[in-house]
This record gives structure tokens, sequence and C-alpha cells, in this order.
């Protein structure tokens, strides 16, 4: 940010009134001209989509955000403090540890430590954690200091902590900061909360090896996971939230429904889709499919192999060369198992010289890639090295550009809704490290401009986030809220105008001149093992009757029903539902029990009474008895929840 100094600076609030203030102005002090509340609550502040402490003073005209709890960036500030109050007790309890790096993630903070010849146990973190909220009841205040690059490696030098060393030795001679909180120092770039005793609760979840930098060949540290809340009772309904995800953990429900297994004989990260699985994720596949052809798009199919250089062409190549597989030789060419659908949609698109009449072109594919993940990382199918992606390139000219962005978050957002999943919007933008983005620049300020407008445009309430960015555009990112509140990043829509240069892509405009087209990335689900991963925890396994793998079960209370049973079901599955007949020699109760344990949606018990009077009486899924129907009158009731894709009540 410019420290160029003026006597008043113009203030933009979020709601775009603009108010004048003396120029060096704290953000707590802007907090507090609005209210003693606000300021109270004030954790950081953005400005000019900086983030910076609340006692950072302000020289030039911005735009202002009051970080909060209630904001992404107050819980990172939050959380990033609490990560130095845990190397802070650590350091305490620990005289000569080593520490590495802490960080705020998407649900608390870690901090990497060496514990040198110390192995530290799980038994070992309640002391821990007494020790942090002992720390944090002294009130330190967080402070800042600028020191020169040399003194920064001095000041570690003598501490003997080799990690920070290597970070400095990574970083510009420019001015280094350290932050300091008690007896505590660190060094980091910010910003924190004013002072520790804003942190009331803490717990830290578990341990994990993890190595320096990520880099196998470097020495593995200790990773401490943490979480922590201005509020104990915050905490414990986080804790709460936790015991409900393991009920709801996919993995586990999973191989009790029989949707998915993971083979050592056919790999690690390779899910194999099961019946009941295949179900689920074909009836997904063919939801968005239709919805897809009604908005134009047009289905291509491409191979899982290419050559390699159709990545370099696309710079996928080396840019993405720790996640993809190495080379395959054939003959005297190589070739690379495909980590990406868009350059396929690239070469299809070049087939043949394109007409402006033609565009946009809306290419979609279920298009399944494989990336190289570590053992560590994998995670059930949340996780995984071979996935499908709802993949879709749409190839359009600048004037069609903002229909066509606001048709994708059109489409994302309905997506997302069926399933009842709110959805909040991150426009992720590239930052100035010019090493981790290709194209030019002039193409990416326009990009990012366009992006921004057509979020206004729609009234979206975003976030922003630099250096989130694909490598070759900006996007918008759609983070949806399951049913207990966890928060994951899925759909995206991208903005690209790098690979037309790099395939040199062409239209014929009405000019008789050759154009180039500008592509949009877009991916609802983005991977289909992943977004099935979070519908199980989303659902619990109850899935709605439109998606679940067996949506009837039909129970005959005795053998000599069978053949009537048999005969609901042949009618049922003319009408395309899912149904099985249990005709098993077994008591009725023990059949509805395990109907239930398969969490079927809907049970018709036929009895005696049944037969005579062509009804069924019908059970639902953790409900229990919801009344005798006749059975054409149930039949018309089933298909149109199905149809009218209703949710569970």
């Amino acid at each position: 940010m410019s420290q160029e100094k003026q006597d008043q600076i113009s203030v933009t609030f979020p709601d775009k009134t603009v108010r004048t203030f003396s120029s060096g102005i704290s953000g707590f002090e802007i907090a507090a001209s609005i209210s003693p509340r606000l300021a109270k609550e004030a954790l950081s502040i953005t400005y000019n989509e900086q983030i910076l402490d609340l006692g950072r003073p302000v020289f030039e005209n911005g735009s202002i955000k009051i970080n909060t709890w209630e904001t992404e960036e107050g819980k990172q500030t939050f959380w990033h403090s609490t990560a130095h109050l845990l190397a802070e007790a650590v350091e305490a309890l620990y005289p000569g540890v080593k520490l590495g790096i802490g960080p705020a993630i998407e649900n608390g903070f870690y901090y990497d430590i060496d514990f040198g010849d110390h192995a530290i146990t799980a038994a070992e973190l309640p002391v821990i954690e007494k020790k942090m909220i002992e720390l944090a009841r002294a009130k330190s205040t967080f402070t800042r200091r600028e020191i020169a690059k040399a003194e920064a490696v001095a000041y570690y030098k003598e501490k003997n902590d080799p990690y920070k060393i290597e970070l400095l030795n990574d970083l510009d001679d420019g001015t280094i900061t350290f932050y300091t909180q008690g007896n505590f120092t660190d060094l980091c770039r910010g910003p924190h909360i004013p002072n520790t005793e804003k942190v009331k609760a803490v717990k830290l979840l578990n341990l994990a090896g993890a190595y320096w930098r990520g880099n196998s060949d470097n020495k593995q540290l200790t990773r401490i996971y943490g979480i922590s809340f201005p509020k104990q009772k915050m905490l414990d309904e986080y804790l709460n939230m936790l015991e409900e995800a393991k009920k709801r953990d996919h993995k586990k429900l999973g191989k009790e429904l029989g949707l998915y297994m993971i083979d050592s004989m056919i790999g690690s990260g390779l899910p194999v889709w099961l019946p009941n699985g295949t179900v689920l994720r074909r009836t997904l596949e063919a939801f968005l499919r239709d919805e897809q052809i009604s908005r134009g798009y047009q289905e291509v199919i491409t191979p899982h192999i290419a050559n390699l250089n159709l990545y370099k062409t696309s710079g996928h190549y080396p840019y993405y060369a720790d996640s993809q597989y190495d080379p395959i030789k054939v003959d005297d060419e190589e070739y690379m198992l495909k980590p990406m659908n868009c350059p396929h949609h690239h070469r299809i698109y070049s087939r043949s010289m394109r007409s402006y009449r033609e565009l946009p072109i809306r290419l979609s594919e279920f298009g399944t890639v494989y990336r190289y993940e570590q053992s560590g990382e994998l995670n059930g199918l949340s996780r995984v090295r071979g996935f499908t992606q709802d993949d879709a390139h749409i190839y359009c000219t600048t004037d069609q550009l903002k229909d066509e962005i606001k048709s994708c978050i059109d489409l994302t957002q309905y997506v997302f809704s069926v399933f009842d999943m709110p959805v909040d919007i991150r426009l992720s933008f590239r930052d100035e490290n010019s090493e981790k983005f290709g194209g030019d620049t002039s193409l990416w300020d326009r990009a990012q401009r366009e992006i921004r407008e057509v979020a206004d445009e729609l009234n979206l309430d975003y976030t922003i986030a630099e250096g989130e960015a694909s490598f070759y555009g900006p996007k918008i990112d759609f983070i949806i809220r399951d049913a207990i509140g966890r928060k994951w990043q899925l759909g995206t829509v991208q903005l690209d105008y790098v690979m037309p240069e790099r395939f040199d892509l062409t239209y014929m405009g009405s000019d008789n001149q050759k154009h180039r087209p500008v592509i949009i990335h877009r991916a609802p689900f983005g991977s289909m093992e992943r977004f099935t991963s979070i519908l199980i925890e989303h659902f619990a396994g109850n899935f709605p009757l439109w998606l679940s793998p067996l949506q009837v079960a039909i129970l005959p209370i005795s053998e000599q029903y069978n053949e009537a049973a048999e005969a609901y079901a042949r009618e049922m599955k003319e009408k395309g539902i899912r149904v099985h007949t249990d005709t098993r020699s077994e008591q009725i109760g023990l059949k509805i029990r395990e109907a239930e344990k398969a969490k079927t949606p809907y049970m018709l018990i036929l009895g005696d009474r049944e037969i005579q009077n062509k009804t069924v009486s019908v059970r639902k899924h953790k409900i229990g008895d919801i009344g005798t129907f006749a059975f054409d009158e149930y039949l018309n009731k089933l298909t149109d929840e199905i149809r009218l894709k209703k949710l569970p009540v």
C-alpha cells in the first residue's frame, strides 16, 4: 500500500457511503467512529483489499471493511493470531524447539514445529491448551515491528532456528516484519488481532507429520492443528459439529451403503464405483447433462491420454508438473495421462475455421483426469488420483462474454439450490507473483475487471482473494455450506484470454477479419468424486428420493404375497422407479430394520388387507408409518416427488 501522506483522506464503506478522516487514522479509530460496539468486536480491517491490523494507520483514500468474527477475514486474523499463541505456549513448555510456519486455514490453524528428540503425543495437547489460555489471559498486545533483513537473520541465527532463516533467505532484501506478544516474537506479515484477551476458547485437534515446505526430501516436522473461538459456547458447538461430521463421514457411509470401494490391488486413490454408487453418479450426471442440453451445450468425449506437446502448448506442463504423472514413452513420442480436459476441447474448437455466427460454442464433457497426490493426502472420494470433472468450455466473442458468464453463474446457483446448499461467492484474482500466472498482464486486468463488473451487475455478495486465480485467468469460486454448516469450495467459472493465444484460436468476424474468442471454463460440481463425498455427508446418506440408488423397498409380510409384490414392482419399474422386492422368508420386522439401515426412502408393506384393496401401507425412512394409500395414487405421488426433485423433510 502506498504511504504517500495527505492531510485528509476519503474512506468508502461497504454501503458506498464516503466519510473524511485525518490522514494517519487507524482502523480501530475508524471503527470507533461508527460505534463503540463495532470497535470492541473489530479484529482487523480490509483497506483497499489488503487486510491490516486494527492499529495500522492509513494515509491514502480507500475502501474499508471492518472485519469482525462474522467475516471470513476476521476469522482468519483470529486464527492466525492463535497460531502465534500456540507457538508461544510450545516454546514455554518445550525450550529449544524450532518453529516452521503457522498459518490460519479454512477452519482453525496449524503450526509446524521441530521438537528435536522429543516425540510429542496427543496426550500432551491439553497441557499446551491450558498454557495457551493462561497466556491469552495475560492480555498481551500484538505489536508489529519493521526491521532490516540482516537484523532478522541475526535474530534467528542467535536462536539457532534454521527454518526461519531459510524463509528469510527467500525474501527480498526490503523491510521484514516481526510480531511480538508477551515474550514471544515471530517472523510474520500479519495481520493480527489487537491482543490475546480475545481468545477465550482453544482446542488442539490432532497431530500430523509434515515435511518442511512440503518437500519429502526435507525433515518431517510435527504439525499441530487447532481451532479457537471468542466464546466457549462457540467451541462447544463446533466440537458437537465435529461429532456429527464423524457420523456423516462419507468413507464410513460409502462402505455401509455400497457406494464405492478403494482396492489396494487396483491402486490407492483410484475409486471404484459399486452398483449403488454408479446409480447415484449417473443420476447426478443425467441431471446436469439434461440441464446443459437445455442451455445449448454440446457434449464431447476425449481420450484419457494425449501427446505431451498438447500440455506443453497449454502450459499445464510444466506449471503443474509436480501433480502430474511422468510422461509415457510411446514409439518416438511422449504421452501423458490427461491432467486436464481443457486442451482437448481447444483442439476440437480449432478443427475448422469458425464464424462469428457459430459463437458461442459450448462444449461439455464428463471427463476423467489423473493427478498425482501424495499417499498421505488421499482421503476417500474427496482426495483421489483419478476423478471425473463436469467440465465445459465456452468459446464466445467479447460482446457475448458477460451474458455467458451470467448464464454460467445462473446454472451453478441453480444446481446447488436443488440440493439446498447455500452459496458464498469468491472472486479469485492474481497477485504480483508473475511466475504463478501466464499471459499478458493487460489481459488479466481486463478479465478481472469484467468478472467484477458481472458480479456487481448481478448484485452478488462476494469477497476477493488475491493469488487464488488459475494460472491462465481469474475465476469465480462458489463456496457451498452443507447441512452442518461446513464450507466447501466447489463450482468455478473461469475467464481465459491466455489459451486462445497459446492455441491460436480464431473466428471470422462480421468484418471478414480473424479475431480471438474468449474462453470460459466452468464446472458446477467440480469433480464427481469430491461432490459425491460432500453430498453423502450433506444428506448423511439420506438422499432425496430422485437421487437415492434404491427408491422403494416392497416388503411382503409373508411368501404368499410375493407374486403381488413383484407385480407392483413391475409397474413401478415401468415408471422408472428404482425398486427392490424383499421376498425372503424373514419376519417383516427384520425386513423393515434392514431397509431402514440401507436408508431406503420408502417401504411398502403388503399383507391381506393391502392385496384385497389394492393399497399399500407406506413407511418413510426415519419417520415410520405415514398411512395407507391406493397403489395408483401412491405411484403418482412418487413420480411427482422424483420429477420435482423434492428434498427430504
